[in-house]
């Protein structure tokens, strides 16, 4: 039997939902102010996974220019059923305060790698929408419901309405059915049917480390629901020295020979911190269904395990992703990600100078509009990272070189910038999770100077909490630039703002041009590799 270990997609993965056709199984992930938006991997083993794709690429899908920190693309769900992949999912365009502005969206496709349609609208009552295929052929639509005024809570509970496919809209009745367990905060809704039950799995707790994976059931599909002889099926609230924190919201698959195992979000915080930079992660755990009709954890109680027992599957491993990127092939690497635009072209080119990755300096560092970032998940709380870049400023108003990025409050930047006599220098710039001002710190006393010409190779080595710069003129010789700074500030729960922050640590590429002028960085290769862990 096979060793299924944890978490499965490493790094910045929440909110998993799985679904499986046929031999293949798929994992649809949020990817928030990220873009192309909603990550779906692929297995056939449940042990090895692949990026397949992610659907949402063009503007007609999504457009999330504006949309302030860890909003954009929240929880989608994905199933199967007609001869079609159907996604939801949510654009959040407001998140802090009373209010929040929550438009849902569905998604089809004949295969898991498109063509996918264009969007249809179907509410902004709340966020985390599903999509169940009953057995008789209807459509049923849930999310949660918002209540801005807060008089008890604003997770107000589970709505359900039926979907019209023919129509193309949403119809009938619109009835909560499910405000939840006494831990509260209810989201996540994803429903099933076994043996004439209709099971409804949500997350509680919110998304910190009262998270849970809760269940109940009806006889009916608008209830009433019953909850979980345990309420809770999976959670480490509880257990607060369990390698897997944050454990909730996701949902469960069966093999072809009745195995079971559920999906959940979870967090490995940095030892002996509640500070977790590699986000919110995708693990599995083996689930059994009880004499009692209900699924419950293989290895027992409610807490997850690093290893479970994997499913009577055949291994189907995968190539593993090159370490190093050196943009020859015309399009962008599976790893890469930028933010919020569906206008790539404004922000970087492949052909433009080919060989090179061409970054087109806009706004700054940190904008929720137009910023050219292009960076790649941190997966590991050990790892390197190293590129290379051209870049002639002519005005302190351009930066351009490697960054460490959690938003814009959170960041660590070494830059090649000029200095006030237009001398090309080295700057080490970092925002600390100051919110809301999001003000800057300078990591060096003075600039360092570098050759006014030429190359600047660019490296960053991440060990636990420390993070330290370095640099080189030939690529060879490398020298430490700057103090070691901290790298656990780019993670969910750091700095006075944290709370409601929900993506995770990425490293990678960036120019800005403060002037307007869109002055071009030229990027040759990108290096990242994980470091063993000796922990």
């Amino acid at each position: 039997m096979t060793t299924i270990r944890n978490p499965i997609l490493p790094g910045f993965n929440p909110d998993p939902a799985i679904c499986r056709v046929e031999g293949d199984y798929y994992i649809a992930t949020s990817t928030f102010e990220w873009f192309p938006g909603v990550q779906i991997h692929h297995s056939r083993d449940l042990v090895n996974w692949r990026l397949a794709g992610r659907p949402l690429d063009r503007k007609s899908q999504l457009d999330m220019r504006g949309n302030p920190d860890s909003c954009g693309v929240w929880a989608p769900a994905l199933t199967y059923a007609d001869g079609l992949f159907w996604l939801i999912y949510t654009d959040v365009k407001r998140r802090l305060g009373n209010f929040k502005d929550t438009h849902n969206y569905l998604v089809t496709a004949p295969s898991i790698e498109g063509p996918w349609s264009d969007p249809i609208y179907m509410n902004s009552s709340g966020f985390d929408p599903s999509l169940f295929h009953d057995d008789d052929g209807r459509k049923w639509f849930l999310n949660m419901v918002w209540d801005h005024r807060r008089r008890r809570t604003s997770f107000d509970g589970i709505l359900l309405q039926e979907y019209l496919p023919q129509e193309r809209r949403l119809a009938g009745p619109i009835k909560n059915v499910f405000k939840g367990s006494p831990l509260g905060l209810v989201e996540g809704p994803h429903l099933s049917k076994r043996n004439g039950w209709y099971y409804l799995t949500v997350a509680e707790g919110g998304t910190a480390y009262n998270h849970a994976v809760t269940m109940a059931r009806s006889r009916t599909i608008d209830g009433p629901y019953d909850l979980h002889p345990n309420i809770h099926l999976i959670t480490s609230k509880d257990d607060p020295d369990a390698p897997l924190q944050r454990a909730g919201h996701g949902f469960f698959v069966e093999t072809d020979a009745g195995e079971v195992f559920h999906t959940h979000l979870c967090s490995r915080p940095l030892p002996g911190t509640k500070r977790s930079p590699l986000g919110r992660e995708t693990a599995i755990q083996r689930v059994v269904w009880g004499e009692d009709g209900w699924l419950h954890l293989a290895q027992g109680g409610q807490v997850p395990a690093v290893e479970v027992d994997g499913p009577d599957l055949p291994p189907h491993p995968f190539p593993a992703e090159p370490e190093r990127h050196e943009f020859d092939d015309g399009g962008l690497p599976s790893a890469f990600q930028w933010l919020r635009t569906p206008e790539p072209d404004r922000i970087f080119s492949l052909e433009a100078r080919p060989g090179h990755l061409r970054l087109y300096g806009r706004e700054s560092v940190g904008s929720w509009f137009e910023q050219a970032l292009v960076a790649r998940r941190q997966t590991s709380w050990f790892y390197s990272a190293e590129t290379v870049v051209e870049f002639s400023p002519d005005t302190y108003q351009q930066l351009a070189g490697l960054i460490c990025y959690y938003d814009r409050a959170r960041f660590h930047y070494l830059a090649v910038s000029v200095a006030d006599d237009g001398s090309r220098v080295l700057q080490v710039i970092s925002s600390l999770g100051d919110h809301p001002d999001a003000l800057m710190t300078y990591g060096l006393e003075r600039d360092l100077p570098i050759p006014a010409l030429g190359r600047v190779y660019l490296g960053v080595d991440v060990r636990l909490s420390e993070l330290r710069f370095r640099w080189s003129e030939d690529g060879e010789r490398w020298q430490s630039i700057g103090p070691v700074l901290d790298a656990s500030i780019l993670s969910d729960e750091a700095g006075p703002g944290a709370h409601g922050s929900f993506t995770g640590a990425f490293v990678g590429m960036a120019a800005h041009d403060l002037s307007g002028r869109a002055l071009p960085a030229d990027f040759d290769f990108f290096v990242y590799r994980d470091e063993p862990n000796p922990i």
